[in-house]
Formats: C-alpha cells, structure tokens, sequence
C-alpha cells in the first residue's frame, strides 16, 4: 500500500513519496540496483527527516522506462542523456514521450539492421574454426582492413 506523504515540493505539495523498499517491490528491481540508478543520475530522491530516501511515486516510471530501453541494449549513457531532456518528477507529456521515441527510433534501427547483418553472415560460421576462409564474411586477407581503424571494422561497417 502506498502512504501518502507530506514534501517539501511547493509544487506538487501532495506528492506521493515512496521509500526505497517500495520502489524497489513494485519496480522489480534490487535496493543496490535502485541506488546505481541514482547514483548515475538516471532518477533522484530526497531525504527525510530521518535521512532515509524518499523518491517520487513516478518514480517507477522512470524505472520501467530505464529497463524497458536496457532490454534493447541501450546503454545508461544513452538512457542518461535522454533522461536529463525531460524534466524528471512529472508525467511525461504525449510530446516528450514522442521526443524520446523517435530519439531512440534511429538508434534502434541501426542496431536492429546490424544485427540482422550479423546474423545473416554468420549462417555459414562454425566460431573460427573456420572450414573455408574463402567464404567468410569476416575474412580480412593481409590485414587490410587495419589501415581504417581498431576493431571489428567489418562487422561496423554501414
């Protein structure tokens, strides 16, 4: 059951606060997990008179919207960066939810159409063992591919 607390907020002085036990149940996620969240700036509490956190009942939207975007494969960088273009203890509006999605719209697609890549050119692939260096897409004779850079430059490419 959530407890209606008093807070500080001149704005929203009716604000449901949740400790972090019970953003953590309904949530889904660890205590530790709920503090490296917040420790990498992706959500906030406040603390109470006794110093233990208190976080905002959206909150758990912000969580979900995290685990949601992890799934993916999105890194916290990434979920940070478009975090912090919201302003976080409120809803988000239809239009800030239409700015994030197409935000990660494009991103998506690139990693969606690198790994259909990825998975189409290593049908033939049995781990490097390789039975037939003639037909493997990631074959790099005379290490060529060098000249462009570190890494798996084939597997990046467009």
């Amino acid at each position: 059951m959530v407890k209606k607390l008093k807070t500080n907020n001149q704005n929203n002085p009716g604000a449901r606060l949740l400790s972090v036990g019970e953003v953590a149940k309904r949530s889904g996620v660890t205590v530790p997990t709920i503090h490296f969240y917040e420790s990498k700036g992706l959500i906030t509490s406040t603390r109470n008179l006794s110093n233990h956190r208190q976080y905002p009942a959206i909150t758990l939207r912000y969580i979900a919207i995290i685990r949601v975007a992890q799934r993916v494969g999105m890194s916290l960088e990434d979920i940070g960066q478009t975090l912090k273009q919201i302003q976080q203890k409120q809803n988000l509006t239809a239009s800030q939810w239409k700015q994030v999605s197409e935000q990660w719209r494009d991103g998506l697609n690139a990693r969606i159409h690198k790994l259909e890549r990825l998975r189409d050119e290593l049908d033939s692939c049995i781990g490097c063992g390789c039975l037939s260096l003639k037909d493997c897409p990631l074959r790099n004779p005379k290490d060529v591919l060098a000249e462009q850079g570190p890494g798996a430059i084939i597997l990046e490419r467009p």
